[in-house]
């Protein structure tokens, strides 16, 4: 299996970003109706000799920033080509095809599949937390009974839509049961 070369990520442009030099203009004057305002261009900061050296300094530090980053990209794409995720692509497919993505590669419909899946894993994580603090709360008010029914109670936790509903309520997410069932 070859490696992808990470340079052809690298940015093209024949003048770094950092390079390029950007003169803001300000108004001398402030326009009245039917006038028009003149704008007359800033001197740089910084003595012309100077900006050169150190944006060649900085472009090279962010070109090797950038080379870095593309580098670790494309070894993570190649990594999701062996990656099986939990949620079938089967499952993905159809919902990408319901919002009309469409796309072929399918190491992309895998990230999306893990960034879904952690989507989930971290509510249900939250809401966890959420049913542990609230039976820790419960226990310390209420009589604890006496026995191994009640040691096994104090371990088990039961997760209840009201933990589910605020674990929702910080991803921006409201829920709420039904009033009545038919």
């Amino acid at each position: 299996m070859a490696t992808p070369d990470p340079s052809q990520y690298a940015s093209t442009s024949a003048q770094p970003l950092a390079a390029q030099s950007v003169q803001y203009a300000t108004p001398t004057q402030y326009a009245q109706p039917g006038q028009q305002q003149q704008y007359v261009p800033q001197q740089p900061a910084q003595p012309p000799q100077q900006q050169p050296q150190q944006a060649q300094a900085g472009s090279s530090k962010q070109a090797g920033e950038e080379a870095r980053k593309d580098r670790t990209l494309a070894e993570f794409l190649l990594m999701l080509d062996d990656y099986e995720p939990l949620i079938p692509n089967e499952v993905t497919d159809y919902y990408l095809q319901r919002v009309g993505f469409e796309c072929e590669d399918v190491r992309l419909k895998r990230l999306l599949s893990l960034a879904a899946q952690k989507f989930v894993s971290d509510i249900a994580s939250d809401a966890y937390q959420h049913a542990r603090i609230r039976s820790n709360a419960a226990g310390g008010r209420s009589r604890a009974t006496q026995g191994p029914a009640a040691a096994r109670d104090k371990t088990k936790t039961t997760l209840m839509m009201e933990d589910l509903s605020s674990a929702l309520a910080e991803y921006g997410i409201t829920s709420k049961k039904p009033d009545f069932y038919m």
